[in-house]
């Protein structure tokens, strides 16, 4: 299972590609904002940093809502570097967006999903990732592990190439549920991902191991 991080701190971008672990970036809007990254210039530069940083794929998204739009925005995301990867949202435009890209070469991230239906649809129009909110499901009271399975069983089953890229990370516990239900990506931000480190038995091992070289120091 590939590590993205989903953030657009560059600081934390660094310290998770500095673990080894790290395979790629996703973004959004409302997090370049967060780190006040506003303004179409300065997005722009912002996706060529990290994609300066982190050789992987890095996700882009579109804030257009129709066809025409979404295609147009994402050709010029997906112009920033190769290692762009057009984050599109669940909707009827958008799967006809999805499809218009692969068939023009480019590759897409399907956000927003949230059913195996939606999921499929992306699979069928040529979607590189799709990407299950597993977070925002368990919130609405239904397992959102249970669904990365589902989509995971119908992909094999079918045959088909998309990828499952689990969004919506609340702890580590997640990642490694996600590791055991067959996703292939998990994108978090950067605390559960340091949180699979710890261990008390390890915090209390390292101790007397420590303790025990001193006396032979």
């Amino acid at each position: 299972m590939k590590f993205f991080i989903d953030t657009a701190d560059l600081e934390q971008i660094k310290e998770a590609n500095d673990l080894g672990i790290l395979d790629g970036v996703t973004t959004n809007p409302s997090l370049m904002a967060k780190v006040g990254i506003k303004g179409h210039k300065a997005v722009v530069k912002h996706y060529k940093t990290i994609c300066e940083i982190v050789d992987g794929d890095i996700s882009a998204e579109v804030v257009s809502t129709d066809f025409n739009g979404m295609v147009e925005e994402g050709k010029k995301l997906a112009a920033i570097h190769k290692n762009i990867v057009v984050k599109i949202p669940m909707i009827k435009d958008g799967v006809k967006a999805i499809k218009w890209f692969t068939d023009n070469g480019i590759r897409t991230n399907c956000t927003l999903v949230f059913s195996a239906g939606q999921a499929i649809l992306a699979a069928k129009a040529g979607a590189a990732y799709v990407s299950p909110f597993i977070g925002r499901i368990d919130d609405s009271g239904w397992e959102g592990i249970q669904l990365i399975s589902q989509i995971a069983e119908i992909y094999t089953i079918q045959g088909y190439d998309t990828e499952i890229l689990a969004a919506s990370i609340r702890n580590s516990n997640h990642i490694i549920q996600c590791a055991e239900a067959g996703a292939d990506v998990v994108t978090s931000p950067l605390e559960p991902i340091l949180g699979l480190l710890k261990h008390p038995l390890t915090d209390i091992g390292l101790a007397k191991f420590l303790e025990d070289a001193k006396k032979f120091a």
